[in-house]
């Protein structure tokens, strides 16, 4: 048992009980005994104590707890939250219900509307995760109206661990990288065994210089077909 479970809880922040998920809650302990994450546990306490953060506490693991380890076929890598009130849910790009799509998530469905000619109104990013999509942030927590607030606080550390672990004993996996942020995150991780698909952010500033165009949902269902994986029911 880790240290972590020795101290009152009232004073942690982050617990490994928060990811649900038996196979990513043992993959996953040994980091909460580690220093960054200490460190990162008591920065989030000062933060939810005084400031609101984005998602829920309960919320932050939900790109985990929606999808087990072994059903990860596609990782779709973000940067951090939405940070406007109640968008973030702990899947990267994806909004709760009843909230206006941020300009990055309508260019998303932009793009999948174009690439396979169908009505992407009712789309819900979740159900991506339920199929074996892993929308992850790399930092998974921010403070209200204050995008990249958490940047290098440690979630890029156990962000990264989870994508080693996921590379190292998987193998054709599809890695959706959107950006230079997501690019760079994978560069010191061994993907010889994987699929790379890259091209622009989906934000306004960049989705002109590739992403409109990229097909990158129809191309990872024709790579599922050719590894006879199932395909993704985007639509």
């Amino acid at each position: 048992m880790i240290d972590l479970f020795i101290f009152d809880v009232d004073k942690i922040m982050i617990e490994i009980d928060l990811i649900t998920n038996k196979k990513w809650r043992d993959i996953l302990e040994p980091e909460f005994s580690k220093k960054y994450f200490k460190d990162l546990n008591s920065f989030l306490k000062n933060e939810y104590s005084n400031y609101n953060i984005y998602p829920p506490k309960k919320e932050i693991f939900n790109a985990l707890n929606q999808l087990d380890f072994d059903e990860v076929n596609v990782i779709i890598i973000g940067q951090d939250p939405y940070h406007d009130k109640n968008q973030a849910n702990g899947i990267a790009f994806s909004i709760n219900n009843g909230i206006d799509y941020p300009p990055s998530l309508k260019n998303i469905l932009k793009e999948l509307e174009q690439d396979l000619n169908k009505n992407t109104s009712n789309v819900e990013l979740k159900n991506w995760s339920k199929q074996g999509v892993l929308l992850l942030n790399s930092i998974l927590t921010v403070r209200e109206n204050q995008a990249s607030s958490h940047k290098e606080r440690g979630w890029e550390i156990f962000t990264t661990k989870i994508i080693e672990h996921l590379a190292k004993k998987q193998k054709d996996l599809i890695f959706l990288l959107w950006g230079n942020y997501a690019s760079n995150k994978i560069k010191k991780i061994d993907m010889t065994t994987h699929h790379i698909l890259k091209t622009s952010h989906p934000s306004p500033l960049s989705s002109y210089r590739g992403f409109f165009g990229c097909r990158h949902f129809s191309k990872t269902n024709e790579i599922l077909k050719k590894i006879n994986k199932k395909e993704i029911k985007w639509v």
